[in-house]
C-alpha cells in the first residue's frame, strides 16, 4: 500500500516509539482499550479482548466476529490469512510479527522480524513465512525459527513482493528496477529494469504481471520476458490499492489538487479483453483500499483509512444502503485483507488492533486447510502417581532424563546376539526300530528324554551348522533394500523422462559436460552402448570402420561406421545406434547366440548382462573381421578400397585383434598332433586353489592364454578317443589384447576379492607398513607410511582398495615358442627406461584402455558402464587440449574419474565383464586418415526392388552430372514414418500421462527437392524405404504411407533400401548442402543422421517466437502462401517443395535476415491470427491432389 496522502497525524508514529522489545503503554492509545486488559510491573499482557456473548453473526452478511490486540499502541503495517493453515498473520510497524489461530484468534506465536524496520509484505509458503521489509527478506517457520536471512542492499526500499511459482519471487520497490529471487538457492536470479519507478504493488494472472506505481499507473508486462505490454494512467496523484479479477481491473488512489493529493471517490475500472477503461464507478467513502470478493458474483470491497466499508459491483451503482463500520479502536485503518474462502476479512488499525469480520459464526480461512502443529504441553506435573505395591505396574511409565551415562538395559552384543537352535541328532533306536509308510516313518518312542524337553548348542559351538551365516547381514536391516545405499548415482541406470514435448525439453547438459557424446538406452538391444563407445575410441578401429563401405543391405561394419561418424560430429548431443541395432537384429548368429533379447526380458533384467555383452563382444570382432574380408568393391562404392588399411586376402580387424597360435595334443600313446588357429580375444581361466594363494594378474593371464587343460580327443594313432593333454602356445600377440572376464558366479567373483585384499596389502608393505584385516588408516597415517624419497604418495588409501587389475602388462615371446607375462609400473619404467621394451626382440608393453563393468543393481535390473581411457587425438578433435583421461560412459552419462575407479571393482556391486588392453604406440603403427568412402554416384539412377513400379509411376527424375550439388546448395527434404511398435505409458493418480517409452518409429518414405536452378521444386530422391520389420500402425493420415507400400512384391512405388536412401543423404551432407524443411529435426533423429546446425533450414523455427507455440507447416502455406496443403493425407513432395516456398517467403519478409524487427511484426500478426481461428485452415472447396499440378506434369513431360 501506498501511505503517501493519507492522515498526516500517522507522522507522529516515531519507529523508535512502535519498537515491540519495549512494549510500554503508548501515550495515543485510546483508554477503551484498557478495559479488561491487565497490567504487570513488567509490561502489558497482550491478551485477546474478548468478544461478547451476545453478538450474533447473520449467516451471508459480514459482520464482526473477534478483535484481538497484535501489540499495543504500535500500528498493524500488514496483515496475511495464511494460505495453507487457518491462521492471520499480523505485521506491526515495530517489525513485530504475531499469528492468530482460527476464527477465535488464539495466539499461535509472536516473534521480532525487525529491529528497527516496519514489516510491509507477509507471505505463506508451505514451509515457512516470508516477511518482506525496507530491505531485508526473512524467511521463517511458523514457530520464529528463521530459515533463512536475505539483505538486500541498503539503498533498496521495498514495498511489495509476488510468488511467481514455487520457488520464484519477484521483490519491488521505489527503485527503477525489480528483484528475482529464487527460494531454493535464496540467490538474485534476474534484475528486470521498470521505466517506471516505485512499483509498490504487485498482482498476477495468468495472462499478465500488473504493476501499480506511486506515480498513478498500472503496467501490465509479460509473464515470461516482463516486457510492458499495456499500461492505464489511472491516477493522476498517487495509487494507493488495486485487484484484478477475471477480465476486469479496479483501482483506487489520489488526483492532484491545488491543495495536494486528494482521494478520489472515482474508482477507475478497466476491461482488459479490450484494454481500455470502463465507467469509473462512483462510491461514497474515501477509497484506500479494495479487494475482489467473488462469491455469487465480481463484487467490490472497497474500504476507507476512517473505517468504512462498501460492497458494490464493478460494472453497476454503488449503494448507499451497503456500507458497514468497523469501529477501529484507533483512529485509522492500516491495513486489510481476504481469506482465501472469501469468507473473513481481516482490518488492522494505528493501535495495534485486528478486527475479524466473518459472514457465518464458524468460519474457515482456506477452503482446505492441513492442520497446524502445536507445541506439546508439559507432562511432568501431570504424571499420574505409581502405586509401588502393584507387581504389574509397568515401570515404563517412569520418565527417563537424558542421560550420557551407559544404561543398565544396555547389553553388550555378546550378551544379545541371536542363539539360533539346531535341531536335536535323531535317536539311534528310532531310527532302528522305525518303519515307513510312503514318505512317513513310525517308531515307538523309546522313553529316553522328557516329553517336549530337546537340548540344543549355540551356533558358536558347531560353525558347521546354520548355512544362513554365510549370508552377511545388512547393516541397515532385512527391511531395507541395501543396493540403494551401495551403488554409486553415477552408475545407476538412467532413464530419459519424455514430456509431452518428448525429448525436446530433457536436460541432458546435465548428465553429459564433456564435448563427448553419449547414446540413447530406449532402444531395443541397446545394452551393448557401451561396447560401441569401446570400439568407438580404438583410434585404429574407428578410421577403419569410417573408411569401410559395401553393398550388402546389413553390413554391421557400415552401420558401425555411419554411428561413428555421428560420434565424430556430435558436441556434446547424445547419439542413437537405431540403424545399427536394426542390422544387428537381422544378423541370423546374433539370433542363434541369444544376443537379441525380448522387450519384457530387456526391462526386467532377466538376462545375464554380464555374460551377454562378453558374447556381444566375441559376435562383433567376427563378424566385423568377416565383413572386412570382403575383396570385391562395388562400382557404386569404388573408394572404400582405397583405404590404407587393406592387404589382400585378410582383414584389418585381424591385424588388430588376432592371435596367431599352435594347439598341441599330446595322447599318452605318445602321439603328438600341432594344429595353427588364430582367436581374437581370450578369456580367463582362474586356478582351482582352494587354499587362499596370492596370484598375479599376469599369472591369471598367462595361464589363460597358454591354457593346457587334460580332455578326450580323437588319436589317428589309436583310432579311438582318448584321454589327451592339450596345450597352446603363442606364434604372434595380437596389437589389442581382448579379455572376458567371466565373473559368472561367486566362486570367481571371491577369487577377485580375494585376490584384491592381497595386493591392498602387498602395496601397504611396499610403502612400508603392515595392515591388519580389520584395521583402518587415517590419511595422516598412510602419509607417514611411504618413504619422502622417491615413493609415490597416494593421496587415499581408498583409491588402492578393490584393486588387482594393473594398468599395464609386459609380455615376451621367448625363443621357445613360450610366453612370459608380468605386471609393468610406472617404476619399472623409471628403472629399465621407456623404450627398452622395444629395444629388446619380442617384448612388448599393452597398456589398460577400457574396462566393461557389469553394476549389479536389484532395483533396475543391472546395466553396463564402460570406464575408457580417452587419447590425446579425440580430446584434440573435441576439445583442442592434448592429454589423455579416463571417463565413465554409462549411456548417455558421461563423467571424467580418475583412473584408479577405473580398475576398482567393488564385487558386491560392480563386477568386472570385458578388458581391453592396447599395445604402446599402437597409433603410430597405422595411417589414420579417413577417406570418405561415399561418392556422388549413389545420387545417380538406381532400379527399385518393387517389381511392379513402372515409369508412369517416377514421381521423381534423377540428377544429371550437371546437376551435383555445390556448398551451399537448398534442397527441400520431407520424411515420412511409420510405427514399429506403439508407446508405452501410465496414467498418474491425478490425471496426467507419463511416457514410459516413446513408440519406436522407422521411416518409409524421403523425398528431396531441388532448390535452385530450371527445375527447382522438381524432386530427385522419392524414395519409398523397404522394411523387413512388423509395422504396427502405417499412420495413414499423416505420413500418406498405405499397407503394400513397403512391400516388393506388391508395391508400386520406387522401393530402395534404408543403407542406399542414406548414403544420399550422408553425401548431401558431407558436401554441404542445406537442407530446408518442417520440423527437420525429428526427421533426422528417426533417419539417424547427424547433421550440422549451419545446415539446417528449418522452417517450423524460423516462423516461431520465443516461448509460444509452434505452427505447423499447414497453417504457415495458407497464411503466407495461400495454399492449402495436406488435405487427406500428407505428401512428401508438397510438404518438401512448399518448406522451400516458405524459406524464400522468410527472406522476402526479413530482407534476407537483414530487417528483424519487421520480421518480429509479421509473425506478431502471424500469431494473433492463429489465436483468432484457433490455428485451424478452412476447409478448401475442392481438394486437388499435389500429382495434379502444374509440376507433376513437368515431371511427367521430362
Amino acid at each position: 500500500m501506498n501511505f503517501e496522502g493519507l492522515d498526516p497525524g500517522l507522522a507522529e508514529y516515531a519507529p523508535a516509539m512502535h519498537s515491540a522489545l519495549d512494549p510500554v503503554l503508548d501515550a495515543h492509545l485510546n483508554p477503551s482499550l484498557l478495559q479488561n486488559v491487565e497490567l504487570d510491573p513488567e509490561g502489558v499482557t497482550l491478551e485477546a479482548l474478548p468478544v461478547q456473548e451476545s453478538m450474533h453473526i447473520m449467516e451471508g452478511v459480514y459482520s464482526e466476529l473477534h478483535s484481538v490486540v497484535a501489540e499495543v499502541g504500535v500500528p498493524v503495517s500488514v496483515s496475511h490469512f495464511d494460505l495453507h493453515e487457518e491462521m492471520l498473520w499480523v505485521g506491526s510497524h515495530g517489525g513485530h510479527a504475531t499469528s492468530f489461530f482460527g476464527p477465535a484468534l488464539e495466539r499461535y506465536s509472536s516473534f521480532q522480524v525487525n529491529g528497527s524496520d516496519d514489516i510491509r509484505q507477509i507471505q505463506s509458503l508451505e514451509n515457512g513465512i516470508l516477511f518482506l521489509t525496507k530491505n531485508n527478506l526473512k524467511y521463517m517457520a511458523r514457530g520464529g525459527l528463521i530459515i533463512f536471512d536475505y539483505l538486500l542492499d541498503e539503498s533498496e526500499d521495498m514495498h511489495s513482493l509476488l510468488l511467481t511459482d514455487s520457488s520464484t519471487l519477484l521483490i519491488g520497490g521505489l527503485q527503477n528496477h525489480i528483484l528475482e529471487i529464487d527460494l531454493n538457492t535464496v540467490q538474485e536470479t534476474q534484475k528486470y529494469a521498470v521505466e517506471t519507478p516505485g512499483v509498490t504493488i504487485m498482482r498476477q494472472t495468468n495472462r499478465f504481471f500488473f504493476c501499480g506505481h506511486t506515480s498513478g499507473k498500472v503496467s501490465l508486462r509479460d509473464l515470461r520476458t516482463f516486457k510492458v505490454e499495456h499500461e492505464f494512467d489511472a491516477f493522476s496523484g498517487s495509487l494507493s490499492d488495486f485487484d484484478v479479477h477475471g477480465n476486469l481491473l479496479a483501482a483506487c488512489g489520489f488526483s492532484s489538487r491545488l491543495t495536494g493529493l486528494a482521494c478520489d471517490r472515482f474508482l477507475k475500472v478497466y476491461d482488459l479483453r479490450m484494454m481500455r477503461a470502463i465507467t469509473p464507478l462512483q462510491v461514497h467513502v474515501d477509497p484506500t483500499f479494495l479487494r475482489f470478493i467473488p462469491t455469487y458474483t465480481s463484487r467490490l470491497a472497497i474500504i476507507s483509512q476512517s473505517g468504512q466499508c462498501q460492497f458494490c459491483e464493478p460494472t453497476g451503482l454503488a449503494n448507499p444502503a451497503d456500507i458497514f463500520h468497523v469501529n477501529p479502536v484507533g483512529p485509522l485503518l492500516m491495513t486489510f485483507d481476504v481469506s482465501a474462502s472469501k469468507q473473513a476479512l481481516a482490518f488492522g488499525d494505528s493501535e495495534g488492533c485486528v478486527h475479524l469480520w466473518t459472514d457465518s459464526p464458524e468460519p474457515s480461512f482456506n477452503p482446505y486447510s492441513r492442520e497446524t502443529e502445536f507445541a506439546l504441553p508439559c507432562l511432568v506435573d501431570s504424571l499420574p502417581p505409581l502405586d509401588w505395591s502393584q507387581d504389574l505396574l509397568p515401570l515404563s511409565l517412569i520418565p527417563v532424563p537424558l542421560t550420557t551415562d551407559t544404561l543398565l538395559s544396555d547389553w553388550p552384543a555378546a550378551n544379545s546376539a541371536p542363539a539360533p537352535r539346531r535341531a536335536p541328532p535323531v535317536d539311534a533306536e528310532i531310527l532302528r526300530t522305525m518303519k515307513k509308510v510312503g514318505f512317513i516313518g513310525y517308531a515307538p518312542n523309546p522313553r529316553t528324554r522328557l516329553r517336549n524337553q530337546i537340548p540344543y548348542r549355540l551356533k558358536e559351538s558347531d560353525s558347521e551348522f546354520d548355512s544362513f551365516s554365510q549370508v552377511t547381514e545388512s547393516p541397515i536391516g532385512r527391511e531395507e533394500e541395501p543396493h540403494l545405499h551401495m551403488v554409486s548415482k553415477k552408475y545407476r541406470k538412467v532413464t530419459i523422462k519424455y514430456s509431452k514435448l518428448g525429448l525436446e525439453d530433457f536436460d541432458f547438459k546435465h548428465y553429459n559436460k564433456t564435448l563427448f557424446a553419449g547414446l540413447e538406452p530406449h532402444i531395443p538391444n541397446a545394452y551393448c552402448n557401451c561396447m560401441i563407445q569401446v570400439l568407438y575410441f580404438l583410434e585404429p578401429v574407428r578410421c577403419l570402420i569410417q573408411n569401410h563401405l559395401c553393398q550388402k543391405e546389413f553390413c554391421l561394419a557400415c552401420e558401425l561406421g555411419f554411428l561413428f561418424h555421428m560420434l565424430d560430429l556430435s558436441r556434446g548431443d547424445p547419439c542413437q545406434g537405431s540403424n545399427f541395432l536394426r542390422a544387428f537384429r537381422t544378423i541370423p548368429e546374433a539370433s542363434a547366440l541369444g544376443l537379441i533379447l525380448a522387450d519384457s526380458d530387456e526391462a526386467s533384467g532377466k538376462g545375464n548382462l554380464a555374460r551377454l555383452i562378453q558374447r556381444w563382444n566375441r559376435f562383433i570382432l567376427t563378424q566385423l573381421h568377416q565383413d572386412m574380408q570382403e575383396l570385391e568393391v562395388p562400382q557404386a562404392y569404388r573408394g572404400a578400397g582405397g583405404s590404407s588399411f587393406c592387404s589382400s586376402g585378410d582383414s584389418v580387424i585381424g591385424q588388430l585383434f588376432s592371435c596367431e597360435m599352435e594347439n598341441c595334443s599330446l595322447c599318452r600313446c605318445g602321439s603328438e598332433t600341432v594344429r595353427a588357429s588364430s582367436t581374437l580375444l581370450f578369456t580367463l581361466s582362474y586356478p582351482e586353489d582352494k587354499t587362499g594363494k596370492n596370484y598375479d594378474f599376469a599369472q591369471v593371464l598367462k595361464r589363460s592364454i597358454c591354457l593346457e587343460q587334460n580332455t578326450q580327443a580323437w588319436c589317428d594313432n589309436c583310432e579311438k578317443y582318448q584321454p589327451t593333454i592339450q596345450t597352446r602356445n603363442i606364434r604372434h600377440l595380437p596389437d589389442i589384447l581382448v579379455i572376458n572376464c567371466e565373473v559368472n558366479s561367486s566362486k570367481e567373483a571371491d577369487f577377485w576379492r580375494m585376490q584384491a585384499e592381497f595386493a591392498f596389502k602387498m602395496t601397504i608393505k611396499k610403502y612400508g607398513g603392515e595392515i591388519s584385516k580389520n584395521k583402518e588408516f587415517a590419511l595422516a597415517d598412510w602419509k607417514e607410511l611411504g618413504s619422502p624419497e622417491g615413493m609415490l604418495i597416494c593421496p587415499s588409501i581408498e583409491e588402492l582398495k578393490n584393486i588387482w587389475l594393473p594398468f599395464s602388462i609386459r609380455m615376451k615371446m621367448t625363443k621357445n615358442k613360450g610366453l612370459d607375462v608380468c605386471n609393468w609400473t610406472d617404476g619399472d619404467e623409471v628403472q629399465w627406461g621407456p623404450a627398452r621394451a622395444e629395444e629388446e626382440h619380442g617384448v612388448y608393453v599393452y597398456d589398460l584402455m577400457a574396462t566393461v563393468v557389469h553394476i549389479l543393481d536389484s532395483r533396475t535390473g543391472g546395466s553396463l558402464v564402460a570406464h575408457i581411457r580417452v587419447g590425446e587425438t579425440y580430446h584434440q578433435r573435441k576439445e583442442g587440449v592434448t592429454h589423455q583421461q579416463w571417463y565413465l560412459f554409462n549411456d548417455f552419462l558421461i563423467e571424467p574419474i580418475d583412473k584408479h575407479e577405473g580398475v576398482q571393482f567393488d564385487m558386491n556391486w560392480k563386477v568386472p565383464a570385458i578388458l581391453y588392453y592396447v599395445k604402446r604406440n599402437l597409433n603410430s603403427k597405422y595411417n589414420l586418415n579417413i577417406k570418405n568412402p561415399i561418392e556422388a554416384s549413389v545420387l545417380l539412377a538406381e532400379a527399385s526392388l518393387a517389381r511392379k513400379q513402372r515409369k508412369t509411376h517416377t514421381t521423381f527424375i534423377p540428377l544429371m552430372l550437371n546437376e551435383m550439388p555445390q556448398v551451399g546448395d537448398l534442397v527441400g527434404l520431407d520424411a515420412e514414418f511409420v510405427t514399429l511398435n506403439e508407446e508405452e505409458a501410465e496414467l498418474r493418480s491425478d490425471g496426467t500421462k507419463s511416457t514410459i517409452k516413446p513408440s519406436q518409429m522407422s521411416v518409409a518414405r524421403i523425398t528431396c527437392v531441388r532448390g535452385q536452378g530450371p527445375n527447382e521444386g522438381i524432386p530427385f530422391i522419392d524414395d519409398y524405404i523397404s522394411t523387413q520389420e512388423q509395422v504396427v500402425d502405417y499412420l495413414t493420415q499423416y505420413s500418406g504411407i498405405k499397407p503394400g507400400d513397403l512391400d516388393a512384391k506388391i508395391s508400386s512405388k520406387h522401393l530402395t533400401t534404408l543403407k542406399s536412401t542414406y548414403l544420399k543423404l550422408r553425401f548431401l551432407i558431407d558436401i554441404g548442402v542445406k537442407f530446408v524443411g518442417h520440423g527437420l529435426q525429428k526427421d533426422f533423429r528417426v533417419i539417424n543422421l547427424m547433421v550440422p546446425k549451419d545446415q539446417v533450414l528449418d522452417t517450423v523455427y524460423l516462423f516461431h517466437m520465443p516461448r509460444k507455440r509452434m505452427i505447423s507447416l499447414r497453417f504457415l502455406a495458407w497464411y503466407f502462401l495461400d495454399l492449402k496443403i495436406q488435405g487427406e493425407t500428407h505428401d512428401s513432395i508438397e510438404d518438401a517443395r512448399t518448406a522451400l516456398q516458405l524459406y524464400r517467403k522468410y527472406l522476402e519478409l526479413s530482407k534476407n535476415g537483414t530487417e528483424p524487427e519487421s520480421f518480429h511484426k509479421v509473425l506478431k500478426g502471424l500469431y494473433e491470427k492463429g489465436r483468432k481461428m484457433d490455428w485451424k485452415v478452412p476447409e478448401p472447396e475442392g481438394q486437388t491432389s499435389p500429382k495434379n499440378s502444374a509440376v507433376f506434369s513437368s515431371v511427367l513431360a521430362l
